[in-house]
């Protein structure tokens, strides 16, 4: 079976060495365009190495791209990590169409930030679908589902890359599989019971230290390591990645006001929230991430300041 491999970064690079791992016929590659001045894609440099035709096009909506996609004679597209829409007269070329990864239970979370909200917004499971695309949002056919459940403590690091990432892998290898049998599925998505956040960005990360301690510690979580929960303190706008919550027995009792920095450690600073405290142990300013301790001595920061 020809197949050709869609996608980029370091999970499209893991999906072809896979597939090359198998001994599949790998006929091409086709990665995102750099931007200028960018790395050089791990993926295409994966390509490279492997000797295979590597394509770049800006855009899938031209004639031009989808004849050249056509004279590959392509079997099946494998898409990994693909931003860039791509029209249903293009993933219909190969003679059994193309499978795309999801890391979310489709058809919840569609859209770009998949892994952050389910931690936001205080799920207790998350997964991944491999799935038929077409001209929707994330809308196709259901291939393969894999679920892994969301600890107290997980962060989107922690999701994606010690689970969603190699369980990603894996699934794709099972779909490859499932086609090659003639056995692949097309599941229909529920629609009705669709959900879709839009990007999560730094407006949706800004902490509000008025709130509960569940929301502040979850959104830390999920915004970990990107984009990065923050608040702004003397003028400096901060990124909060470790903090650990401390709850309180009785909120009305709680010392100090809501964002006040209540007590500084060697690794960490203590902040009230709206019922209780966190200690907060991993920041970021301007320059690499540091403890927060470290950060509030270097910062001339002092007990009784407060977040904005």
């Amino acid at each position: 079976m020809r197949i050709v491999v869609h996608g980029q970064q370091a999970f499209g690079k893991a999906v072809l060495e896979a597939l090359l791992k198998r001994g599949e016929d790998v006929v091409a590659v086709y990665v995102a365009p750099e931007k200028p001045g960018q790395k050089p894609d791990p993926l295409k440099e994966a390509a490279l190495a492997a000797k295979l035709p590597i394509y770049q096009p800006e855009s899938y909506r031209k004639p031009e791209v989808v004849e050249q996609f056509r004279a590959l004679k392509p079997d099946l597209q494998v898409m990994a990590f693909v931003t860039l829409f791509v029209p249903e007269n293009f993933l219909n070329v190969p003679t059994h169409g193309s499978i795309q990864y999801h890391p979310s239970l489709l058809p919840l979370y569609r859209g770009a930030s998949a892994i952050n909200w389910p931690i936001i917004k205080g799920e207790t499971e998350t997964g991944l679908s491999i799935f038929w695309p077409d001209n929707g949002l994330d809308t196709g056919d259901i291939l393969v589902q894999k679920k892994t459940p969301i600890s107290a403590t997980d962060t989107l690091g922690t999701i994606y890359f010690d689970r969603l990432f190699p369980m990603g892998v894996d699934a794709m290898m099972e779909g490859v599989d499932l086609v090659k049998a003639g056995k692949a599925p097309r599941i229909k998505q529920d629609h009705d019971k669709a959900t879709y956040e839009g990007k999560c960005g730094p407006d949706n990360a800004r902490i509000d230290w008025g709130k509960p301690w569940e929301q502040i510690d979850r959104l830390i979580r999920g915004c970990n390591p990107a984009p990065g929960a923050w608040a702004n303190i003397n003028g400096v706008k901060l990124k909060v990645f470790d903090a650990k919550p401390l709850p309180a027995k009785d909120p009305k009792g709680i010392a100090g006001k809501i964002g006040e920095v209540v007590a500084i450690d060697a690794d960490s600073f203590t902040v009230v929230c709206a019922d209780g405290r966190f200690k907060v142990t991993r920041v970021q300013a301007d320059g690499p991430k540091v403890g927060g301790g470290e950060w509030a001595t270097s910062n001339a920061v002092a007990t009784g300041t407060r977040f904005s």
